[in-house]
């Protein structure tokens, strides 16, 4: 009888590995990730490269690199204006929207004028910065590549998903925040 219960015992114990966590019907490697990043890639690569076209074949215009990644020159400089755009501070501004042929997709009078505080509130990414590079009575034409503009989405109007676009804008008043002055 010793000699049964022992058996059972050694038997009852190791048969008991504890509990088999479930395992996944389907395995995601992250492979679409990947391959997402490839192709965003890609394409700016590719839209990078029609900018540069366009910029070498401007003689007219002096154009300069953005660190957030887009150029632009300047139509209209006011030399005289020293305050530079700060956080906090409301801006009346007037743009347009073209693709990189010059073709247009939205006037400056459909658009109407802007009124935007700086940092407060959202334009698209790349007009978000351009903005701040102005000042008072200045103008600049910036081109944009698509994940500056409207991205993969587009506006669900006029610019279509991944739309590199062009852009004339404006600065036409600018009021101080008093916070931003101390």
């Amino acid at each position: 009888m010793r000699f049964f219960l022992a058996v059972l015992l050694v038997v009852s114990v190791t048969s008991c590995g504890g509990p088999e966590p479930r395992r996944p019907i389907e395995v995601k490697s992250g492979s679409f990730f990947k391959e997402s990043i490839e192709r965003t890639k890609k394409l700016l690569a590719e839209e990078e490269k029609a900018i540069q076209e366009i910029i070498s074949k401007d003689t007219v215009h002096e154009y300069m690199s953005n660190p957030n990644g887009f150029w632009y020159y300047y139509e209209t400089k006011n030399d005289t204006a020293t305050y530079q755009l700060k956080s906090g501070d409301q801006i009346l501004f007037s743009y347009n929207l073209m693709n990189l042929e010059g073709d247009t997709i939205y006037t400056a009078e459909e658009i109407g004028p802007q009124s935007h505080v700086i940092d407060k509130q959202q334009l698209f990414p790349g007009l978000q910065n351009a903005v701040k590079l102005l000042k008072i009575n200045e103008k600049a034409t910036f081109l944009f590549p698509s994940p500056l503009a409207f991205g993969y989405q587009g506006d669900n109007k006029s610019i279509g998903p991944k739309t590199p676009l062009k852009s004339s804008v404006e600065l036409h008043t600018i009021i101080i925040d008093n916070d931003s002055l101390n």
